[in-house]
Parts: C-alpha cells; structure tokens; sequence
C-alpha cells in the first residue's frame, strides 16, 4: 500500500481536478503545483505551495523550465526502501513525492492548426513528460495519475484503505507509459522526414474498446481496437439496436460506409462481403434503397445496407422486409428506430458520414510489415476525359456516367458495374478475368441493359468486353485506357455505336 503525503500536480486539462485535489486535501495530503495549476487551484479555494518555492528556483525561459530539478525528481525517483536513497534526497533538501498529477500541453490540437513550426514548438511538453516517466519508473512508491479518468478510483481507494494499492499504481503507471509514447508518437509522426512523400517512420497508437462477437469464423475470438492518435470513425460508433457485431461485421461496414461516403447526393449501398452488390442515387431514400435491393436481391440478403441520410419510418418498413445483418445512417428518427427494433437481432448502427481526402494514407497489414498508400477516391474529373468513340451530348447523362464510375471505384477488382439513371443494375467483382467480371455483371442486370453504361476499374486488354456488351445493348462503355490494344478497342466501339470514354484512372480495389 502506498501512502499519500505529498502529491506535485500540474495539468493543461483542468477537467475535475479542484475536485479531485480537495479530496487528496481530505486525507491529508500536501499539495504542490506550477504556475497556471496553482493559479487554478487557489481560485478554487485549495491550498497549494508552488513548486519555486520548494525548489527555490523559480520559472525559467518563459515557463520552459519548471520542475526540471533534482528536488522535484529526486523526490519522485527515490526508491523509499533503500537507505542512501533516502540519505541523498535529504542531503539536498528534498522530500519524497507520492503522487505526480500531470497531463500534457495538447500538441495533436494545436499540430492541426495553421501556425508557424516556431509556435508548434511551444506546445511540445517537456516538464511534463519527464515527471510522468520518472513516477512511472518508481510505481512501487509513486502513484501517477495522466489523466482526469483515473481520479475517482484513486480517492475511492484513498478513502477505503487509506493509501493506492500496489496493482492500482502498476496499472496507472502502465497508462502513463502508454501515454508519454502516444505523446512522442504524434510528435514524431509530425515532424518525421519524408521519403518519396511517405514519412520516414510511422508510429501507431491503438486501445482495447470491446470484444467482438467472434473473428471472420466463429471459432476465432475477435476484438476491436480504437486509433489513440483520431477522434473519429468506427470508435464514434453508437449501436442503437441488436446483436452484438463480429469481425466480418466490422469489414463490411466499413465498405458499406466508404462507398455511401462518396456521394454527395442522397444514396443507399448494399454490401456483402465488402463488395457493394448495389448502389443507388435518389432524392428519395426509400426509392435509393429499392433501387440498390433490386440490382442484386439475392446477394442482398443477409448484407449490410448503409445510408449517407437519416433514415425515417417509410424506409425502415422496407428494411424490415428481407433479412439484413446492419442497417447503418448518420441518424434515424424516432419511428424508424422503434420499427427495426422489431427485428431484435438487426445490429442498428449510427456513425458520422466517412471524411474523403486523397491525402489520406491507408494502411494493410501484411507479415513483417505494413503497406501504406494514398487513398483512392473515385471522384469525376471528366474535363480530363477522353471521348474516344461516340458522344455525350447532356450534362445529364455526364452524371450518370460520373456515377457508374464512382460504383466501379468501390467495388473489388476485377470489376464491372452495369449502370442506368444513377443505379447499378448489375455488378461483377473480385475476379480474376474482366470477361467474366462483365459476363457476371451482366447476368445480373438480366434484360435491362439496352441503353445501359458499362465502367470498368481499369483497362481492356482485348476488345472483348465491348464486343459483349454490344450484344446486349449497352450504348456506353467507361474505361481508364492505356492498354496496348486501346485503338483495337476504339475501333470495336466504332464498329457497334458504342460511346467509349477513356478517364486516364484506374481504381483497383484488392
């Protein structure tokens, strides 16, 4: 058991800590503190002596050196068992410290600003950190508290036991651990050089938030793990109804969400097994789902269907229809959610829309390492198109080609979306030929692809998929080119009156 009798606490956060020191104050413990917290604290009626007056030097270099000193860090580092220990820190005059209350100048906040890297400097913490490592080293004697969570179960212990147990100082100094390497992590990730525009080092920071249904199989267990170093997707998610999600779940929301994202219009996706097997565009949500359901209803079933609008009662009563694992939108309303309750195994997600920026890096985990890239956004850049064969003659239809190239983009390679008026009427994906990715593509769209567009993630080899999609009435062909057949496949779409565009991009999803 640790006692308390003098606690050194100074923190940028003031969240809760007037209260918490009172409570130290009513077990007797002394407290000291540092410019700004001492301030704080007084104001709030708890007595503090400042730590210039124990060290009896005062603030330096603008406050840049504070605790910076043998009597502050002799006091925290002193191991209380040993004899010459004890001797030394009393030869200079200082005491043991019990507890050291730190949290740090929030440099991930202020490394999002539009400042000078002379400013950003101002806001790397150094006393701080110093002081944390220091009790973290010496848990056996040292209670170190990094932030305001932690306060509660330390004066719930104080009050029962009269001191902080062993195990609850390791685990605290373990947090206090993880949170200087957080610390240096976002410093190191920011200020790291740049090789061929890739940092020279990445560091990641990941904390356990729940366990998971099971892994991809029911025998493998499965948890989920938020990103210390972003406040936003999957750990802002809030379950409103449902059974608990697995692995598998996790995935094919995160395809589901990515692809919604994309559009700015209204519009429902369907996916299954991270592959979108429907996507639609319509100012009605409950016709936008319909749409995205009929392009694939088979595959539909069982999948996880995601809206980038808030969902009402009318679309709710559709969902409800057919069996579906996730229904996710950034809201529902109120009779929307007391109707999918009905379904008490249907997992009701709500999650902040995905923020789309090609300065995103992704990352994949492979052995021994990790792969990192920018991220890849189908968004419209038809200005750089190239009619090759044919033409587009409205704005209207330009949006409809824009759409058919965006699904593509979501969809795993090989890929080919069959599309009409802002939905997908047939999709064929992850497979190992384009052939056969259009020939599934248009199985599926059945009879309704006279007049229809065909989009491909990347391009043609042979002429092939033209000559297919000519016998089956499809009007436009969407394609990245640079194959070494392109002008064989210009001249084919010639052959059949087939619009062929070519957009310079290829959009593999693996």
């Amino acid at each position: 058991m640790i006692r308390i009798k003098k606690a050194l606490i100074s923190v940028y956060d003031k969240e809760g800590i007037s209260e918490f020191a009172r409570g130290l104050l009513e077990g007797g413990v002394e407290i000291f503190s540092t410019g700004g917290t001492a301030r704080y604290l007084k104001e709030n009626g708890v007595p503090v002596t400042k730590v210039e007056d124990v060290t009896g030097a005062p603030e330096i270099l603008d406050g840049r050196v504070k605790t910076l000193h043998p009597i502050i860090h002799g006091g925290i580092l002193a191991r209380r068992d040993r004899e010459d220990d004890m001797k030394q820190i009393k030869d200079i005059g200082a005491q043991p410290i019990d507890m050291v209350v730190v949290n740090f100048y929030p440099f991930e906040e202020w490394s999002k600003k539009d400042i000078s890297i002379e400013e950003l400097l101002e806001y790397i913490d150094i006393g701080g950190p110093t002081m944390v490592r220091a009790a973290a080293k010496n848990f056996p004697h040292v209670v170190v508290v990094v932030s305001p969570k932690y306060y509660e179960p330390i004066l719930d212990e104080l009050r029962r036991n009269g001191g902080v147990s062993i195990d609850l100082s390791k685990r605290l100094a373990f947090y206090a651990f993880s949170e200087t390497a957080k610390y240096d992590s976002l410093i190191a990730n920011h200020l790291s050089p740049k090789e061929n525009g890739f940092p020279e080092r990445i560091f990641f920071g990941y904390e356990f938030e729940k366990p998971l249904r099971y892994g991809e199989n029911p025998h493998q267990k499965g948890a989920f793990y938020k990103d210390l170093t972003k406040d936003e997707g999957f750990s802002k998610l809030v379950q409103l109804g449902g059974k608990e999600l697995s692995f598998n779940n996790y995935q094919d929301m995160e395809a589901a969400w990515r692809a919604v994202s994309v559009f700015s219009e209204s519009a429902s996706v369907v996916v299954k097994h991270m592959n979108p097997c429907g996507i639609s565009i319509n100012e009605n949500m409950l016709d936008a789902y319909k749409e995205a359901v009929e392009s694939d209803p088979v595959s539909a079933f069982g999948g996880i269907v995601a809206f980038n609008r808030p969902i009402d009662k009318d679309v709710a009563e559709e969902i409800i229809k057919e069996f579906r694992e996730v229904v996710i939108a950034p809201d529902f309303s109120d009779d929307a959610l007391s109707i999918l309750k009905r379904k008490p195994n249907l997992r009701i997600i709500k999650l902040p829309l995905y923020k789309y920026e090609r300065k995103s890096k992704e990352y994949r985990g492979i052995w021994g390492g990790i792969l990192v890239q920018d991220e890849d956004i189908p968004i419209s850049r038809k200005d750089a198109w190239k009619v090759v064969a044919g033409s587009v003659d409205t704005e209207e239809l330009w949006d409809e080609i824009t759409f058919s190239f965006q699904a593509v983009g979501l969809c795993r390679s090989n890929a080919i979306v069959i599309s009409k008026g802002k939905r997908t009427l047939g999709i064929g994906m992850g497979l190992p030929s384009r052939i056969d990715a259009a020939e599934v593509a248009i199985k599926k769209a059945g009879n309704k692809t006279e007049g229809a567009i065909l989009s491909s993630d990347a391009f043609f080899p042979f002429p092939d998929v033209v000559e297919l999609a000519a016998k089956h009435g499809i009007k436009i062909v969407v394609e990245p080119g640079g194959a070494k057949r392109d002008q064989e496949v210009i001249e084919t779409a010639k052959k059949y009156g087939i619009t062929l565009i070519f957009t310079g991009e290829r959009h593999f999803r693996h």
